[in-house]
């Protein structure tokens, strides 16, 4: 059955069908290319930076992390980093609040798969139901066989046809929606990961910032 043939056995159920079929292949597409992104370039950039941080290259640090603005975890560590006179809680917060701001960015579209994975397969009982209204319209008692059999076995196909179709849609999309809710999940893993690496660089930086402070002090009062 070709493509033409197999959305006219579908009934009008295939034209929304059709709609999340390519609103989903687009999105996808384009969340695809996001993670593809990331994961390209993350742990080089992030390594390189808590390097850079370690050896007290705050300027060279920052520095780099703009240069890959374009990544998440990079403007999560900008918030950081580009404080003025920082605290070991400003620092946190900061961290914190631009790792919370990241969220809808990480899970964009996901409430649109969401949707799509339920809707397909509801298109798909109507169409059913559909076909088997058309099929019992069709039928006559007495007339088994007779000249309407070609309406009821239409009627049954657009049924089966618009089942089959709304579960393919629905289960298309739930995969690449189960992917890329999989990448989130370890995306947020490893924001936490590296965030509490580059606190426990910048506490051990402010204590020893307050260690010379303390010292200048008390030589200061001799």
């Amino acid at each position: 059955m070709g493509i033409q043939n197999l959305f006219e056995a579908g009934g009008i159920v295939m034209l929304p069908l059709l709609a999340f079929s390519v609103l989903a292949g687009a999105l996808m597409i384009e969340r695809a290319k996001f993670w593809l992104q990331i994961g390209k370039r993350q742990n080089r950039v992030v390594r390189d930076v808590l390097s850079l941080y370690r050896l007290d290259n705050v300027v060279g640090a920052v520095d780099k992390l703009q240069k890959n603005v374009d990544l998440p975890i990079a403007r999560i560590f900008l918030a950081g980093l580009q404080l003025e006179r920082p605290t070991p809680e400003k620092f946190r917060l900061a961290l914190k609040s631009e790792a919370q701001a990241e969220i809808p960015i990480l899970k964009r579209f996901q409430a649109v798969f969401d949707t799509i994975i339920g809707l397909a397969p509801l298109l798909g009982l109507l169409g059913t139901i559909l076909g088997l209204i058309r099929s019992f319209a069709g039928l006559n008692i007495g007339d088994v066989g007779g000249t309407k059999t070609g309406v009821v076995t239409s009627g049954i196909s657009e049924a089966l046809v618009a089942t089959a179709s709304g579960l393919v849609v629905a289960i298309f999309v739930l995969l690449g929606a189960s992917i890329f809710r999989g990448l989130y999940q370890r995306q947020i893993t490893m924001i936490q990961e590296y965030g509490g690496q580059l606190e426990i660089l910048f506490l051990d930086r402010y204590e020893q910032l307050e260690h010379y402070d303390k010292q200048e002090k008390s030589y200061g009062s001799r």
